[in-house]
């Protein structure tokens, strides 16, 4: 592959919230996603929270893509709702950062692709809502929370999900059942119609979203990230995000 074939793909950071350097502001990210998208072909580079106004508009123009990490939790008051549940690592500045992003991709057309959090991000952007807890909120839906535990490694494959047979993703996978893992606690609540809902989990908790007209923007629950070295569903969808931003083309087609 060609050095001029590796599109710049933007991920914004982090807080770092390890108390390793007291008092100070570390910008972070977690290397996975980092790995994954130099696996694909791609060159990341990180967006620091301090980015902001013309200095954001001018890395954003850069950026052939975004991508939209997981992490802690958004600020309900970001979807309009007081706190219903204890929340994790909420960062404003974040969310700020994150979600005005997300509104400029979403009206140029920017490839974007959104795990976990990130795809959360995508939905409160749109003006879409979260469930703020899924055990406390949704006392029907099985486990989803599995990084609270030390007995489950991050690759873990807690259940499948059931793609949509007529989406993106579905093209993108080539597999309507695949298996994931689920490292969240926080879930999709209403999706506005900028959306439609890719795919779902046994219980009905919202697994994928995605924007019909735009040549990539694409939201799942789980991560891949985590998954590339042995999945080829999660190799495929940092393949195809890196190859839209590469190409300026229409993504994948349902």
């Amino acid at each position: 592959m060609d050095k001029s074939d590796r599109p710049l793909i933007g991920i914004p950071c982090r807080s770092d919230g390890s108390m390793m350097y007291k008092g100070r502001h570390i910008n972070a990210q977690n290397s996975s996603y980092i790995r994954a998208v130099i696996n694909a072909g791609g060159v990341p580079f990180l967006i620091p929270l301090e980015a902001r106004d013309e200095v954001l508009r001018a890395l954003f123009a850069q950026a052939s893509g975004i991508l939209l990490t997981g992490g802690g939790d958004i600020g309900p008051q970001f979807f309009g709702e007081a706190p219903h549940a204890p929340l994790d690592d909420v960062q404003s500045a974040r969310d700020e950062l994150e979600l005005t992003v997300v509104r400029w991709a979403l009206e140029e057309d920017k490839p974007l692709f959104g795990i976990c959090r990130g795809m959360q991000v995508m939905n409160v952007a749109a003006g879409g809502s979260l469930i703020q807890d899924i055990a406390s909120q949704c006392p029907d839906a099985d486990k989803h929370d599995y990084f609270y535990s030390q007995d489950y490694p991050r690759d873990f494959l807690a259940h499948r999900v059931t793609v949509d047979a007529g989406s993106k993703l579905s093209a993108v996978l080539s597999d309507d059942h695949p298996p994931v893992n689920s490292l969240h606690h926080q879930g999709l609540k209403e999706v506005p119609s900028t959306y439609r809902i890719g795919a779902h989990s046994p219980d009905g908790i919202i697994e994928g979203i995605e924007v019909d007209h735009h040549p990539f923007a694409v939201g799942v629950q789980w991560h891949p990230e985590e998954l590339v070295a042995n999945q080829e569903t999660a190799r495929c969808l940092f393949l195809a995000f890196v190859d839209v931003c590469r190409n300026g083309k229409d993504g994948p087609t349902p």
